[in-house]
């Protein structure tokens, strides 16, 4: 059977009472396009079992259903039972997915959360190391056709991973794309639009490409072509937007750092001003981090960089805090405190106010000092869409730019080179 038409239902009440919006169509319909299906309807439906009816009448008209929500372990979770009735099987307990989720939870998985671990007879488990409800793909027998059919959660930090790494491989082989491969790169600070626009302009021979919006990053996928092909479109993608921005596989800027400290074998402390702490948040998500990372000061006050750091009064006179004065004696003073092999130091401009002519909102310094090596400051310039896209996009920056300056590239070259941040 070919698989060319395809039907997207996005289930959940919040989303039909404008409560939340959806951000699966897009997506989903972005990438099944790529594949070559013809995406015919992208269905809204509220958590209270209607979806019945509609996903008949789908099942009746075209050869693929994409399903997401209510997968939940509440009583109007009804995907699981209503895939099964249509397909004219039972709810049976996934073995490898009740297991699982007993590691994870216990004692707890006994009542509401057992469900979640029941799929149409039949059909196969995606397990979701994000949350506690596992999708399922299998096909709906409807007279002498075979309807494909994915369930999976509904939130996107759950969805979006299933998808892009466990689904959109199925769905390639079922339209007859044997050969489907793609490339993937992670791309940094740069604006999904923006993004979308430059892939237009460096695109050749058919070559296609698909995004998934993530926190700290947009993962970018190009497919088509040869693996040749797909890594000169990166390259000159690359040249756009600056080296460091965009790098092969599927990468975190803090990854970038702890890799290439734990390689090492070196440590690193950070202090920090508009930040206000997140860096050392991202250095402290993974487990075992103390094998890199000793610590570091949220220094907000003048008073502060001055107490814990040894900022010179003069220092922030004659200079002020957003300065690469500043940034450069809290870097030195935090290496000095802490003994670590490398020092990292953020002070900038986070708005709504406190923007200058000189110093506009988004002007932030970035400071570096290690062992043996010449302290350096850059600063940059972020275009703001408010205090907290300022403050995250400058963790990012301060993460990339230490993972550089460790390796002894030439930061005022690297940030000269960076557009559309």
């Amino acid at each position: 059977m070919t698989y060319t038409s395809a039907a997207l239902f996005i289930i959940g009440t919040e989303l039909t009472r404008g409560v939340i919006a959806d951000k699966h169509c897009q997506v989903l319909a972005s990438q099944l396009t790529q594949l070559g299906y013809r995406v015919d309807r992208m269905v809204q439906v509220p958590d209270d079992g209607t979806i019945a009816d509609v996903l008949k009448d789908c099942i009746d008209n075209c050869d693929l259903v994409v399903l997401t929500g209510g997968l939940g372990p509440t009583s109007d979770d009804m995907t699981r039972s209503i895939v099964a009735s249509l397909a004219g099987v039972p709810l049976v307990r996934d073995q490898h997915t009740f297991e699982a989720l007993y590691a994870r939870i216990g004692e707890r998985i006994w009542g509401a959360n057992e469900q979640q671990t029941m799929i149409p007879q039949g059909f196969e488990a995606i397990p979701n190391p994000n949350g506690t409800a596992a999708g399922f793909r299998g096909f709906i027998p409807d007279g002498q056709r075979q309807i494909a059919c994915v369930a999976m959660p509904g939130p996107p930090r759950e969805m979006d991973p299933m998808f892009f790494d466990q689904v959109l491989p199925w769905l390639a082989s079922l339209i007859g794309h044997d050969d489907f491969t793609r490339s993937e790169y992670s791309t940094f600070l740069i604006p999904e639009a923006k993004l979308e626009e430059l892939c237009k302009s460096v695109t050749f021979n058919g070559l296609q490409w698909g995004t998934r919006f993530q926190d700290l990053k947009i993962s970018l996928y190009l497919v088509g072509g040869t693996v040749d092909e797909r890594s000169r479109m990166a390259s000159d993608l690359s040249a756009l937007v600056g080296p460091s921005l965009l790098v092969e596989g599927d990468a975190m800027p803090v990854e970038l750092l702890t890799d290439l400290l734990i390689s090492r074998k070196e440590t690193i402390s950070c202090a920090e001003s508009c930040t206000s702490g997140y860096v050392a948040k991202l250095l402290t998500d993974q487990s075992g981090s103390s094998a890199w990372f000793w610590g570091g000061a949220v220094t907000y006050a003048n008073e502060a960089k001055q107490a814990m750091l040894g900022v010179q009064e003069a220092t922030l006179a004659m200079h002020g805090a957003v300065s690469e004065a500043c940034v450069l004696e809290m870097a030195e003073g935090m290496l000095l405190r802490s003994g670590t092999d490398w020092a990292v130091s953020v002070s900038g401009i986070a708005g709504p106010s406190g923007g200058t002519a000189e110093k506009p909102i988004g002007t932030v310094w970035f400071g570096f000092a290690g062992k043996g090596r010449k302290s350096e400051a850059v600063a940059v310039h972020l275009t703001s869409y408010g205090r907290e896209s300022v403050r995250r996009k400058a963790s990012v920056v301060a993460l990339i730019l230490a993972s550089q300056y460790i390796k002894g590239a030439s930061l005022l070259d690297t940030v000269h080179k960076w557009q559309y941040i």
